[in-house]
Formats: structure tokens, C-alpha cells, sequence
């Protein structure tokens, strides 16, 4: 019994990797190579966001907290930030108030996910980078219109997974 149970888990990773394989060969490239860093302490979301954004042909960074998230973008100079606003350690407002703060990072566009967008609208509109507030739940297609749109230098929607 325990030997068909390894043989189920193999195949299911086999499975897996030509998934991932089918849809890296089958996936629209018109984004450009755009890096987006993805910063979310709920782990099914920043799985289930990474995966739809790597369809689609962006490079995902994902961290799992502000802190986290902070550093990632220090290190790879993302081309958009998609961050939570409750996290541990750094809040998401406390991070776009960093990259704020840095001629570095001051450029670098910002979508806030939150589940209390009311409240917060106010703190936000003193930082210039946070472009737009996406309320929980939310659906990967309009998080990926908002992207296309955000990374569009002429603010239409770029790519056919918008």
C-alpha cells in the first residue's frame, strides 16, 4: 500500500511540472518581462496570485510580510508592488511609506490589497506610489487588469490575460 501511495505522489508531481510546463509554452509573453514583487502574509493568496500572474508572463517575487517584502524589493527593483495591508512587522502602508520615502524606490507603483479599503483611503493619499486599493476578496482577473492597466504607459490594459 505504501509503495502505490509513492507512485501516486510521483505522478502527481509529474503531473504538476507539465502543467507548469504547458502553460509557460502556452501563455501570452505581452507583458514585457514585467517583475512584480507580491507581498502577502496569507499564503494561499500569494500562491494563487503568483501562479495566474506567471501565466500571464510577469516575473513574481512573493514575500510574506512587510519586512520580508522590503527587502525583496531592495534586492530585485520590481517593476510594480502588489501588497497586503494588514501584515506582521511592516504593514503594507508602512512599506509603500518606505519606498516613498526613497528616490530608489519612490517610482515604483503600488496596489494595496485590503479588506477594510473605507478606512484607509485617507492614509493613502499622501503616498504618491500607491495607485489603487483592491478590496478582499477580490477575483485574480480583476487583480490582473489592474496590473495591465497599472504598468501601461498609456493606461489601457496590456496583454490578452487582462
Amino acid at each position: 500500500m505504501l509503495d502505490s501511495l509513492a507512485v501516486f505522489a510521483q505522478a502527481q508531481d509529474c503531473v504538476s511540472a507539465l502543467v507548469d510546463v504547458y502553460f509557460m509554452l502556452n501563455t501570452n509573453t505581452g507583458t514585457d518581462g514585467y517583475c512584480i514583487v507580491l507581498v502577502d502574509d496569507e499564503p494561499h493568496i500569494t500562491h494563487m496570485v503568483s501562479r495566474k500572474l506567471e501565466q500571464c508572463g510577469y516575473t513574481v517575487h512573493t514575500a510574506m510580510d512587510g519586512q520580508q517584502g522590503l527587502e525583496t524589493i531592495l534586492a530585485v527593483n520590481p517593476d510594480l508592488v502588489v501588497t497586503d495591508l494588514q501584515m506582521p512587522y511592516m504593514s503594507g502602508i508602512e512599506l509603500s511609506a518606505r519606498l516613498w520615502e526613497s528616490d530608489k524606490t519612490k517610482d515604483i507603483p503600488v496596489i494595496m490589497l485590503t479588506a477594510r479599503g473605507f478606512a484607509i483611503e485617507e492614509q493613502v493619499r499622501e503616498l504618491g506610489n500607491v495607485r489603487t486599493l483592491l478590496s478582499k476578496p477580490f477575483g485574480t482577473k480583476a487583480l490582473v487588469e489592474l496590473i495591465s492597466t497599472t504598468l501601461s504607459s498609456d493606461g489601457e490594459a496590456k496583454g490578452l490575460c487582462a
